[in-house]
């Protein structure tokens, strides 16, 4: 194991005298109902050890058979990302001794990939769009979960004992494999986490896992090096494994980059090796000195005949790939007018499936966006959740908006309303019956209001007609104060106004 500590370099100086190039390696479970190659059901949060079978297990004489909508769902992600479909293609053994591997090998695909040669064009924060090459895509099964119990980090270093749960042995998986991505420079976290949010993205549109990283259905492995310029040979790599979350991937390229610069500048080589990140500090920590791939002694599965997608089959499943992501960001752009910039701050809030079920459910696109972006915007950033995990729906939204656009409430009472719903209070036309917040519209109720203002600011009427027309405010907003924001401003100022003469 490394024992290198390091003082950081300041991340803007290491980009100066180093030219980080990344690697990225990303695990998607895919959504099929039984595994890869047996027959237990796939199921999050089951009892430990319960959805196995002698394959899951590897059992003596258990022999394993193909999952055919786990192919199926591989060939979709390989066509979305570019790439050549394989006309035939082999599991292979992954030979390695870990409890969570109770085969003490993995089935997975070496020399001969399902999907190879393909790119992802990946639109950054100001609309720079940064290729990514992707040298692979194969299948392979998951590992099960060990549990390390007692110590004070959680790892088998210092525990006292370890449990292995193998639900999860088996699970089908899709790894994609980059090529090595250069020319990023001081935008390399950036691209990273732009790269894994895009395929997430794919992955959600092609219906073939759900993707919630929080679930470790997407998890990145992500390759970091250094070298002194860009035209020099590649510097030796770590792999950060494992990490689950958009923001720790940025954060864990920035963090190594630092570390990586500091441990070259104090004249030290970086060891290649595996690293854990870790949340709550932002750092990375040593985990086994990195295996290569003839370490693993690959050897052909003689229990799988190979795969040989017939051409047609590709082509069908081609023929049935929903419109992707980028590709409809663009038409939704068209439809609704927003600007350049009004689309990326939308994307950039994982706002825009929400504002499309919006728009969908009744409401304008402008008011779609005016409130998911600001009011609710602020309220997930005050109780640190995403927009989607907030209590209210595109639907209710919609709804909202409706009752604005009617003149039944105006902004104000609209924030009050988005209180209630989000409190649990019901529909927004329930928190408006429940709470009496519609607006007072009434031209009796509100002569009456004007009237009581009047008396007591009888000099506003002599500064009005004298042609100091901004002292109608005053009245105005007494008006409003005593209906507690419900008149209809507007009104009230027409309705004083012809009072006046």
């Amino acid at each position: 194991m490394s024992t290198q500590t390091v003082d950081l370099v300041d991340y803007e100086d290491a980009i100066k005298r180093y030219d980080p190039v990344l690697g990225i390696e990303v695990h998607v479970e895919l959504g099929t109902k039984s595994k890869m190659f047996d027959g237990a059901p796939q199921t999050f949060g089951a009892e430990p050890n319960s959805a196995v079978t002698p394959v899951s297990l590897g059992l003596p004489g258990a022999l394993p058979v193909v999952n055919g909508k786990a192919v199926e769902y591989a060939v979709k992600i390989g066509l979305a990302l570019n790439c050549t479909i394989a006309e035939t293609c082999r599991f292979a053994r992954k030979n390695y001794f870990y409890p969570d591997v109770p085969k003490n090998f993995q089935t997975s695909q070496y020399d001969e990939p399902i999907a190879f040669d393909g790119y992802l064009d990946v639109e950054l924060e100001d609309g720079t769009v940064f290729r990514v090459d992707i040298e692979r895509a194969h299948m392979e099964e998951d590992a099960g979960k060990n549990t390390h119990v007692g110590g004070a980090t959680g790892r088998i270093h210092g525990a006292e004992y370890s449990l292995v749960d193998y639900n999860r042995a088996g699970i089908p998986l899709v790894e994609i494999v980059t090529r090595p991505i250069e020319g990023a420079g001081a935008r390399a976290p950036e691209v990273a986490r732009a790269y894994v949010n895009t395929l997430r993205d794919i992955f959600r549109a092609l219906e073939v896992s759900e993707a919630r990283m929080e679930r470790g259905n997407v998890r990145a492995d992500v390759n970091v090096s250094l070298r002194p310029t860009p035209t020099s040979p590649l510097g030796t790599r770590t792999e950060t494994k494992n990490v689950n979350s958009f923001r720790s991937v940025e954060r864990s390229v920035r963090y190594e980059i630092s570390r990586q610069a500091a441990i070259l500048d104090a004249g030290a080589t970086v060891t290649q090796e595996t690293r854990h990140w870790h949340e709550d500090s932002g750092t990375t920590s040593p985990g086994r000195v990195k295996s290569d791939a003839e370490d693993y002694r690959y050897f052909p599965e003689p229990d799988l005949v190979p795969l040989a997608p017939s051409r047609e089959w590709v082509e069908k499943i081609r023929a049935t790939l929903p419109e992707l992501p980028a590709v409809r960001r663009r038409r939704l752009q068209g439809e609704w007018g927003y600007s350049d910039a009004e689309m990326r701050d939308l994307v950039n809030a994982g706002a825009g499936d929400l504002v499309e079920a919006t728009v969908a459910a009744g409401a304008s696109p402008a008011a779609a966006r005016k409130w998911w972006m600001g009011e609710l915007a602020r309220t997930a950033k005050t109780s640190g959740v995403l927009l989607e995990e907030l209590a209210i729906t595109p639907e209710q939204v919609a709804q909202l908006a409706a009752l604005v656009e009617a003149g039944r409430i105006n902004d104000k009472l609209a924030r009050q309303v988005l209180e209630g719903v989000l409190a649990g209070d019901g529909s927004p036309e329930q928190v408006v019956q429940d709470r009496g917040l519609e607006v007072v519209s009434d031209d009796g109720a509100l002569d009456t209001a004007i009237d009581e203002a009047l008396a007591a600011n009888p000099d506003v009427v002599e500064k009005i007609r004298g042609g100091k027309v901004q002292a109608a405010g005053a009245i105005v907003g007494a008006v409003m104060k005593a209906t507690r924001g419900k008149a209809d401003a507007a009104r009230v100022r027409e309705l004083l106004m012809e009072r006046i003469g």
